[in-house]
């Protein structure tokens, strides 16, 4: 089991998120998936290059994505609304 811990931004997006109460939905599936293994497929991950190099991304839908990084037994979300930015 690890540990989910969410950044400043990600909280606000979770506000936006409740707007949209299937993205709400999928993102907390997302999250449950996160806490048991963020390794685990599917849903399909994706590792970050450039800029976001040591992150990982996860579809919440075709716009929106899930970006987190793991520490140890530790994940921590970064987003939750936006692509990238």
């Amino acid at each position: 089991m690890y540990k989910i811990v969410f950044s400043k931004r990600a909280v606000k997006d979770i506000e936006l998120l409740k707007q949209q109460p299937a993205l709400l939905r999928k993102a907390k599936s997302l999250v449950e998936v996160l806490k048991n293994d963020p390794f685990q497929t599917p849903p399909t991950f994706e590792k970050l290059v450039g800029d976001l190099e040591g992150l990982f991304s996860r579809r919440i839908n075709v716009q929106h994505r899930l970006v987190y990084k793991i520490e140890g037994d530790v994940v921590y979300i970064v987003r939750m609304w936006t692509h990238y930015q």
